[in-house]
């Protein structure tokens, strides 16, 4: 036990679970921390990727990882764990142009390993995904690529871990319009009832990232996403309207 807890050895997820039973743990925390037992012994897999991603984002994807809920609001762009690979393909060709072919794959790769954490047999996150009316308007790669892209996310927002709504035009103004977009994660509760991490708001920025853990700012985010959620359709009129878009990119037609 004590080299367990002075970090001189891992520790098995069985032991653990024979832990929790001790302990008396929740099951849901029980398999949370199993599952961290197990990532525990292995070095992350996007760390394959360090070269392919800004230095700033490699923090990010750990966290993404680790978290239990995200709360997702974005006015621009899917976001990647939504994203196809032909959608992906034309965000890092419009941001890297520069980018040969072979580099612009290995980056697309990338986005879409890290979307296996959305069917993750153990844990898997709890998404709540608010999207800008403009992100299902704006026909990135041109209609066909965008028609497969709305396609997608007309699929994921069926998901049982996953609640995705659009905030209409007929909003106007509200709270995203002026937080810009941004992903609150938050993590799975440890013994003692704290997160195994610190609330994170993550910001990502043309330069580079902003990473938020204060709790005042955690809170105004929070209460900036709760905001957003209310005045967006809820989501069966949300997977009407994405589906009516990705139809009328194939009639040739905004519907």
């Amino acid at each position: 036990m004590w080299r367990i807890e002075t970090g001189q050895t891992s520790l098995r997820s069985l032991d653990v679970e024979a832990m929790c039973r001790l302990y008396g743990a929740r099951p849901d925390i029980t398999s949370a921390l199993m599952g961290l037992a197990k990532e525990t012994k292995a070095r992350g897999w996007w760390q394959a990727f360090a070269d392919a991603m800004p230095d700033y984002f490699d923090l990010y994807v750990g966290l993404e990882a680790a978290a239990s809920r995200l709360f997702v609001y974005n006015g621009e762009l899917v976001p990647g764990l939504f994203q196809t690979e032909d959608y992906t393909s034309t965000v890092v060709r419009t941001h890297n142009p520069d980018l040969g072919a072979d580099e612009v794959a290995r980056r697309v790769r990338l986005r879409m390993a890290r979307q296996a954490i959305l069917h993750r047999p153990i844990g898997p996150p709890v998404l709540q995904v608010a999207l800008d009316e403009s992100v299902l308007r704006r026909p990135a790669g041109g209609a066909e690529v965008m028609a497969g892209q709305l396609d997608r996310l007309a699929e994921v927002s069926e998901l049982p871990n996953v609640s995705l709504r659009v905030i209409p035009f007929s909003t106007g103004l509200h709270h995203g319009t002026l937080t810009g977009s941004f992903s609150l994660l938050r993590f799975p509760v440890n013994v003692s009832g704290e997160e195994s991490e610190p609330p994170t708001v993550y910001a990502e920025l043309h330069t580079g990232a902003l990473y938020l853990e204060k709790p005042s700012e955690i809170e105004l985010y929070s209460i900036a996403f709760r905001n957003i959620w209310q005045v967006a359709l809820d989501e069966s009129s949300s997977r009407d309207l994405i589906r009516r878009a990705g139809e009328g990119l194939r009639n040739g037609k905004a519907v």
